[in-house]
């Protein structure tokens, strides 16, 4: 039996929260919802790398005991902000990981951009937090990793991603029941345009999202649909099902958040308003549902339709090579992320096309090696290597 179909975690209230990325969008909704129920939830250490105008009204704000940033220069620049209040300040990888496993804190909000969370949740994993996960690379890069500690330790992974999210409020436990989950895609801003319309695409049409409001590389990923690939590869680990039984479609929308096929024939979805203060409250204070009145109501007689497609794989490849990355095993998956991320940047700063990224994508897979995954160390050193290859395709494209 799958670790999530049985939770066995501390139900009890108030809890006290440590938030990885609290300057990003996750980090800001999350505080949000906690500013709105301060008698459930108590913040006790805030991360994140250089945002530190920021972190310093946070700091204000919500008096935690500890914050992380990315180096000891930014840490020194973050002191001089802080006049009336100045908490314990650690920073680089150790500092990230020190907050991560704090012993006050039961929950951690993993939320911290791309491959540099994965250290910090595998800590929070090895002192059987609560993890509530944003973090999707973290089981793409380490999924079965991650699952092996969370078994030794009895931690958990609540998924604050919608459509995770989704999922894990429908299913109830009930894995022998189910027949396939069903992720729901946005397309993002470039929904139904051809290869020849999203050749000259820019970095600012690619971070315009239709329904969300997301830091950069994840709308540059949901404009390119690698980030539906990725939560291919985040249910798999998360749910413990084969890419069978995971299926995409893309619904723009986005109200039903995702959705749940069952062996007798029956389709659960969770529907929504486009908030991530919804998973994210259904997370911090699982298994209860708290008060979030203040957010605007969903009115489906608004909406009026909602419609339904299937992914275009063909203009959007890389969720196609999302899933053959998975086929390939967790090294590829390894390699396919590390590749992406430093596409995306280079796409970001104008020195490759929107279309280079999944060509850069393809290459850096079916070359990547097939080796054994057995440890941080190993992960850390093939995504390195990963990046060197990348770098040189984006040479040769430049």
């Amino acid at each position: 039996m799958d670790y999530i179909s049985s939770l066995n975690i501390d139900t009890s209230l108030p809890r006290s929260v440590v938030i990885l990325g609290s300057t990003g969008s996750i980090g800001q909704n999350t505080l949000n919802v906690i500013s709105h129920h301060p008698e459930k939830f108590k913040v006790i250490g805030l991360a994140c790398a250089t945002n530190i105008q920021l972190l310093a009204s946070q700091i204000n704000k919500f008096r935690p005991k500890y914050v992380a940033v990315l180096n000891k220069d930014v840490g020194t620049k973050l002191k001089s902000l802080c006049s009336t209040y100045i908490p314990k300040i650690l920073w680089g990888t150790q500092g990230y990981q020190k907050i991560a496993s704090l012993s006050e804190a039961n929950v951690i909000v993993s939320a911290m951009v791309g491959a540099a969370g994965l250290l910090p949740t595998i800590a929070a994993a090895k002192k059987s937090k609560i993890i509530l996960l944003a973090n999707k690379e973290s089981l793409v890069l380490a999924g079965q990793l991650l699952r092996s500690i969370l078994k030794q330790t009895n931690g958990v992974i609540l998924p604050i991603d919608s459509e995770h999210n989704a999922i894990f409020q429908v299913i109830h436990g009930k894995f022998q029941h189910i027949k396939k989950i069903i992720l729901t895609a946005s397309g993002g801003p470039f929904l139904g345009k051809t290869k020849k319309e999203l050749k000259n695409i820019t970095p600012e049409q690619a971070l315009n999202h239709p329904n969300w409001s997301m830091g950069a590389k994840i709308s540059v990923d949901s404009a390119t649909l690698m980030n539906k690939g990725l939560e291919i590869i985040e249910a798999h680990y998360l749910f413990g099902l084969p890419l069978e039984k995971i299926k995409v479609i893309v619904h723009p929308q986005s109200i039903v958040h995702s959705l749940v096929e069952f062996i007798d024939g029956s389709h659960l979805a969770q529907l929504g308003i486009a908030d991530m203060q919804i998973p994210i409250s259904y997370c911090l204070a699982y298994p209860e549902r708290i008060n979030l009145s203040y957010l605007p109501k969903l009115d489906l007689t608004e909406i009026a339709n909602l419609t339904f497609q299937k992914p275009d794989e063909t203009n959007f490849p890389c969720l196609q090579i999302a899933k053959q990355a998975l086929k390939l095993g967790q090294a590829a998956c390894i390699a396919l992320n590390a590749a992406n991320e430093l596409a995306v940047e280079m796409f970001l700063n104008k020195k490759i096309g929107f279309l280079d990224i999944p060509k850069i994508l393809k290459k850096v897979l079916d070359s990547s090696p097939d080796m054994t995954i057995d440890s941080v160390e190993t992960i850390l050193e093939l995504d390195k290597k990963i990046r060197k290859i990348t770098l040189n395709l984006v040479e040769k494209i430049k």
